[in-house]
């Protein structure tokens, strides 16, 4: 199953992710991990949300460039080797990765998000070889935080 990311454009500015990220907790919408790219004027802030549609909706609202991109969330053991056996299959399979980060680890498990030109193709790459993949709703929802208080 293919996940919803959003990505802004941010400028480098104080308080602009202070921004981005009250603006999304006012819709009461969690995010589950986050990757941030910079520059020198401006940067690239990477998100899976618990509402992608809602997200980028509320961004564009605020005067954002925001759009969603398709995204492969792969479960993974939290052991020596498995990245690696991971990337090279790919590689082996014709597809090359764009850009990756964490989506979550729990226990001996990671889960990590992966832009690949052809997500659909990786998908079945990765069935064939015996991978499992987050589906949306474990991927948008997977750090959900109830605080004790």
């Amino acid at each position: 199953m293919l996940i919803k990311q959003l990505s802004v454009f941010v400028e480098n500015m104080k308080g602009r992710l202070v921004g981005i990220t009250e603006a999304l907790l006012k819709e009461n919408i969690n995010i589950a991990s986050f990757s941030l790219a910079d520059s020198s004027e401006y940067g690239v802030l990477r998100m899976i949300v618990s509402d992608p549609e809602k997200g980028r909706s509320v961004l564009k609202d605020q005067g954002l460039s925001a759009r969603l991109t398709e995204v492969v969330a792969v479960k993974i053991r939290q052991e020596p080797g498995t990245l690696s056996r991971l990337l090279k299959m790919l590689y082996e399979e014709g597809f090359s990765v764009e850009y990756m980060y964490t989506l979550s680890t729990t226990g001996s498990n990671t889960s990590i998000i992966m832009k690949i030109a052809d997500p659909q193709a990786a998908l079945d790459a990765l069935s064939k070889h015996g991978y499992e993949v987050c589906t949306d709703v474990e991927a948008y929802e997977i750090n959900s935080y109830r605080p004790n208080l």
